[in-house]
């Protein structure tokens, strides 16, 4: 593969990173994502806007961290991966956890933007994942559960 293609490559990933396209993008829904909602839960939906955020913010750190540190520990599968509790503890977590999100979020981007980066190299530490694979779960992940924000959004919104 030529330079030209990765960078293509490395251009597009961070794209489906972003979101946009065919996926919203995280700062349409998560700075605004109205306060009085944030820990109110819908009949028959799993989760409030607080567990889900935290949800995106402790699976993206997950990722970025096993993508560039041999010694990370991932939590414990599947109860590290969400908040205690339904609602944001204290009035300045949603904000903690969001700068946390957008801070990773950039990070994973730097890293697949990084002309050092091997994109399709091995992960020394995984087993067999690559730079490019971590990326692409990251932006579907992240697409799927900001979605779910949305949804429950309007959802609250016309109750």
């Amino acid at each position: 593969m030529n330079g030209d293609h990765l960078k293509s490559i490395r251009r597009h990933l961070i794209d489906l990173l972003k979101g946009g396209n065919a996926h919203i993008k995280p700062e349409k829904v998560i700075p605004d994502f109205p306060e009085r909602f944030r820990g109110t839960k819908v009949a028959k939906f799993p989760h409030t806007a607080w567990q889900l955020l935290e949800h995106l913010r402790i699976a993206q750190g997950d990722i970025l961290e096993f993508s560039r540190n041999a010694k990370h520990e991932s939590p414990p599968w599947p109860k590290g991966y969400w908040p205690k509790g339904a609602e944001p503890p204290d009035r300045h977590a949603w904000k903690k956890s969001s700068d946390q999100f957008f801070a990773d979020l950039k990070a994973m981007e730097q890293l697949v933007a990084n002309s050092s980066t091997d994109l399709l190299a091995k992960i020394p530490h995984g087993n067999g994942q690559t730079i490019l694979r971590e990326a692409l779960v990251l932006a579907d992940h992240n697409s799927y559960h900001l979605g779910q924000m949305e949804v429950l959004r309007k959802a609250l919104e016309d109750e």
